[in-house]
C-alpha cells in the first residue's frame, strides 16, 4: 500500500486496534508519517510472527497511543491498566517490537496461568512458578521463558539474566533483570534477526550500548531463543489461521 493512502484509521482498520489516540501537539504531517511508519512496522511483525492480523491488535484488545504525554527520557512504553502501547512524538523509532511483546506478554499473564500475580505478565508468572494452564502452545510459551531466563540444562540463571543483574546492581535498580524486561528484549533480538528488516519496529539489539554491555542475548543463546520463538509463534499463527478459517 501506498504510503500517502496510509492514515491511523487504515492501521486500526486492517490489524482491528481497541483504539488509536494521536496527541494534540502532532502536526497533519507528522501524524500521516508516522501512520505510514506503523503501518509498514505493524506488517513486517505480522510476516515475522506467522500470524492472522488479529495477533498484532491481540484479539482487539490492544490500543495504541502516537505523541500523547509520556514521560521524561522514555521513547516507548506499555500501560498495563489501559492495555496501550504508546510511543512519544518522534523518539519511539526502534520501540515498537519491545513494547509490543509487553502487550503480548501482559495478554498471557491470564492466559496461560490460572493466577498471573500482581503485575500480570506471563514471564514473571512463569518465572514464579505459577499455576500454568496445559496446552500445548502455553508448553511452547514456557520454552521460550525457561530458554531466555535459564542456562542451558535449566539448572542456574542464564549468562543474560546475570549480566542484567549486574546492570541494575551498577545502576542501583531493578529493571534490566525483571523477567518482563529480560524476554522483552529476547524478543527484539528475534525480530531484529529475522526477515524483513525494519527500523522502526526494532534496532539495537547488536552494536548498541546496551548489546556491548551483554543486556541482549548473543551467539548460541541468541540462537536458541530465536528457535524457541519461532517454533511457538509458528504454531501460535497455525492455529490461529484455522480457527479463523473455521469461525468464517
Amino acid at each position: 500500500m501506498a504510503q500517502a493512502s496510509v492514515s491511523f484509521i487504515t492501521v486500526r482498520r486492517r490489524f482491528d486496534f481497541r483504539s488509536i489516540e494521536v496527541g494534540n501537539w502532532v502536526t497533519p504531517e507528522e501524524r500521516d508519517r508516522a501512520a505510514g511508519r506503523f503501518y509498514r512496522a505493524l506488517s513486517d511483525l505480522l510476516l515475522i510472527l506467522r500470524g492472522p492480523e488479529a495477533l498484532v491488535s491481540l484479539r482487539g484488545s490492544l490500543g495504541l497511543q502516537y505523541g500523547i504525554g509520556g514521560r521524561p527520557g522514555v521513547a516507548a512504553h506499555y500501560i498495563p491498566a489501559t492495555r496501550q502501547l504508546a510511543l512519544a512524538k518522534n523518539a519511539g523509532a526502534g520501540s515498537l517490537a519491545h513494547e509490543w511483546f509487553h502487550a503480548f506478554d501482559h495478554y498471557m499473564g491470564s492466559k496461560a496461568f490460572r493466577s498471573s500475580g500482581k503485575h500480570g505478565f506471563a514471564s514473571a508468572a512463569w518465572l514464579d512458578s505459577a499455576d500454568q494452564k496445559e496446552h500445548p502452545l502455553i508448553e511452547l510459551l514456557g520454552r521460550c521463558f525457561r530458554t531466555i531466563m535459564l542456562n542451558e540444562d535449566g539448572t542456574q540463571p542464564s549468562t543474560l539474566f546475570l549480566r542484567s543483574k549486574q546492570a541494575d546492581q551498577q545502576r542501583n535498580v531493578l529493571y534490566y533483570a525483571q523477567p518482563e524486561e529480560l524476554c522483552a528484549r529476547a524478543f527484539e533480538a528475534f525480530v531484529e534477526d529475522s526477515e524483513p528488516g525494519n527500523s522502526f519496529l526494532v534496532r539495537g539489539t547488536r552494536h548498541s550500548e546496551e548489546a556491548r554491555a551483554g543486556l541482549y542475548p548473543t551467539g548460541k543463546h541468541r540462537q536458541d531463543i530465536n528457535a524457541a520463538f519461532s517454533q511457538y509463534f509458528a504454531s501460535l499463527g497455525r492455529a490461529l489461521f484455522r480457527e479463523q478459517a473455521r469461525a468464517g
